[in-house]
C-alpha cells in the first residue's frame, strides 16, 4: 500500500491550515494560530512548505490607510488565486508525458485531445508526490485512488483529508489549463475505495 510522501501535505496539520484557506482565503498568520492552537513560527513554517509546494499563494495586503500591510494568504485554486509555482510543475509534468509518450507510444490511448492529457500528467504527478498511486482511465474521465493512503488515518480527519484532496486535484487540473475539472467522489467512496469523476 502506497504511504503518504514526505510532500507539502504530507502533516495533517499542514492539510488543516490549507483546508482552512480553501474554505476562507485571504487570511493571516494570526488567524490560523488562533483557529488552530498552534505557535505563530509554526504556523509560518507550515504555510511556507504550502507555498513552496505550489498549494497556498501569499498576496500583500492593499491599504488606504497608515500602517505595515498584512500578509493575506489563500489556497491556489489555479482561477482566482494562481501559483506560478503549480504553473512550473504543471509544466513541467507536461513536458516529461511527452517524452515518456514519444518513448513509449503504446502508453497513448489518444482518448484526449493534448490539454487534457497534459492536465492529467500533472494530476499524477502530484497525487504521487502526496503518497498516492493513482489510475487513470481516460475513457471514462475516473482516477482511481484505490488503495487510499490515508485508510488508516481517524474518521474524523478523513472528512478533511477527502476535502483537501478533491480541492486540490481540481486546483492542480484548474492550473495546467485544460478542459477538465473534478466532478466529485463516487457515491461508493470509502477509506479503501476511492475512484474520484471528471468532467468537461
Amino acid at each position: 500500500m502506497p504511504r503518504p510522501g514526505y510532500s507539502a501535505i504530507s502533516s495533517f496539520s499542514r492539510v488543516r491550515i490549507l483546508h482552512l484557506l480553501q474554505e476562507s482565503p485571504q487570511r493571516t498568520i494570526s488567524d490560523l494560530c488562533e483557529i488552530t492552537g498552534l505557535h505563530p513560527n509554526t504556523v509560518r513554517e507550515h504555510v511556507q512548505r504550502l507555498i513552496d509546494g505550489g498549494y497556498v499563494v501569499p498576496e500583500v495586503e492593499k491599504r488606504t490607510t497608515r500602517g505595515r500591510p498584512r500578509v493575506l494568504y489563500s489556497a491556489a485554486d489555479g482561477v482566482q488565486d494562481w501559483s506560478p509555482i503549480a504553473a512550473r510543475k504543471a509544466r513541467d509534468a507536461a513536458e516529461r508525458g511527452d517524452l515518456m509518450r514519444r518513448v513509449m507510444p503504446w502508453t497513448d490511448d489518444h482518448a484526449l485531445e493534448n490539454d487534457a492529457v497534459h492536465q492529467l500528467d500533472a494530476l499524477v504527478e502530484d497525487l504521487g508526490d502526496a503518497g498516492f498511486d493513482p489510475v487513470v482511465d481516460q475513457h471514462q474521465l475516473t482516477v482511481d485512488l484505490s488503495p487510499c493512503p490515508h485508510s488508516g488515518s481517524e474518521s474524523g480527519n478523513r472528512s478533511v483529508l477527502c476535502a483537501v484532496h478533491l480541492n486540490l486535484m481540481d486546483g492542480v487540473l484548474a492550473q495546467a489549463r485544460g478542459p477538465l475539472r473534478v466532478e466529485g467522489m463516487a457515491p461508493t467512496c470509502n477509506p479503501h475505495d476511492c475512484v474520484v469523476h471528471l468532467t468537461r
